[in-house]
């Protein structure tokens, strides 16, 4: 088997980790509140997740199944020529790479903030009722009362334009920022539970053909523990859901230990997010100078 198969193997096999089981659930029409998140609201889809891409730069054997894959194109000449990402679909990303390299850069130059307790997830839900919420299924730890009163006993500073968007409309009054569509480079910090699951859905996805998958993949899993630890300190009541052979437990953001525990995960997630990053900004100045160099 050549190198660039045993590879696309084995990100298959990693991303089989977490896609097997949620297509299963899919199949038999069971929904998770925490787990299917990442394939619902991110655009890509667990097929695209799974395949391999070795990034731009890098060409495979002419007969690779990815020539017909959005983007690729013969690469090389003469006897050298194969199959990789084209130089002029990079061209035709130059506009996002650029973007999402201000956006990247942008937030890695802010100092991280521990403070915001995981409060967006209380209020998507302020003032609504039970049936009212997301996650119906799932009970309110506190109440539908006591739930308010942890949002309004509390300062509320998003800083995520898509966490804050989906605030109820008597809590959005309630946030201390107000972060729109448009101004992200403007709000976005290291510290934000969202920023670091963006890093997967919002950016490597979204560079995905021209970086490598391995990227991806890490982007993903880190997104992955954090959307457990997003979901552990949300208001509901998810005792007795099957998180992967672990036991649930929730993090009580509105006692002191809570905030504490909150807090020191949120900062291990930015150091673990900050690598990550930075090889996103690194591929995108890579990108950006290929593309000038194509270009002359």
């Amino acid at each position: 088997m050549d190198t660039w198969q045993e590879r696309a193997t084995a990100h298959a096999a990693r991303i089989d980790a977490y896609v097997a089981p949620h297509l299963a659930r899919r199949e038999s029409h069971v929904k998770h509140p925490v787990f299917d998140f990442l394939f619902t609201y991110y655009s890509y889809r667990p097929a695209q997740l799974r395949r391999w891409h070795p990034g731009y730069g890098v060409a495979l054997p002419a007969s690779a199944e990815h020539a017909s894959l959005k983007g690729y194109g013969p690469v090389g000449s003469g006897v050298g020529v194969g199959v990789g990402v084209t130089a002029a679909y990079l061209a035709s990303q130059r506009p996002l790479v650029e973007a999402l390299h201000r956006l990247l850069t942008a937030t890695a130059g802010r100092a991280p903030h521990f403070g915001c307790f995981g409060l967006h997830e209380w209020a998507m839900v302020y003032r609504l009722t039970e049936d009212e919420t997301r996650h119906a299924d799932w009970p309110l730890r506190l109440g539908p009362d006591g739930t308010d009163a942890v949002v309004e006993g509390h300062r509320i500073a998003c800083s995520h334009f898509d966490a804050y968007r989906f605030f109820t409309p008597p809590a959005r009054p309630l946030n201390t920022l107000s972060p729109g569509r448009d101004d992200r480079i403007a709000f976005e910090q290291p510290g934000c539970l969202h920023a670091g699951m963006d890093l997967y859905g919002k950016v490597a996805v979204r560079l995905s053909p021209l970086i490598s998958s391995d990227l991806v993949a890490d982007a993903f899993e880190l997104a992955w523990d954090i959307r457990v630890m997003d979901m552990r300190a949300a208001p509901y009541d998810l005792s007795g859901l099957d998180l992967g052979g672990n036991e649930w437990s929730p993090i009580k953001i509105e006692t002191p230990e809570g905030k504490r525990e909150y807090a020191e995960a949120q900062r291990v997630f930015s150091e673990r997010a900050e690598p990550i990053r930075q090889r996103l900004i690194n591929e995108c100045d890579r990108l950006l100078a290929s593309a000038d160099s194509s270009a002359q």
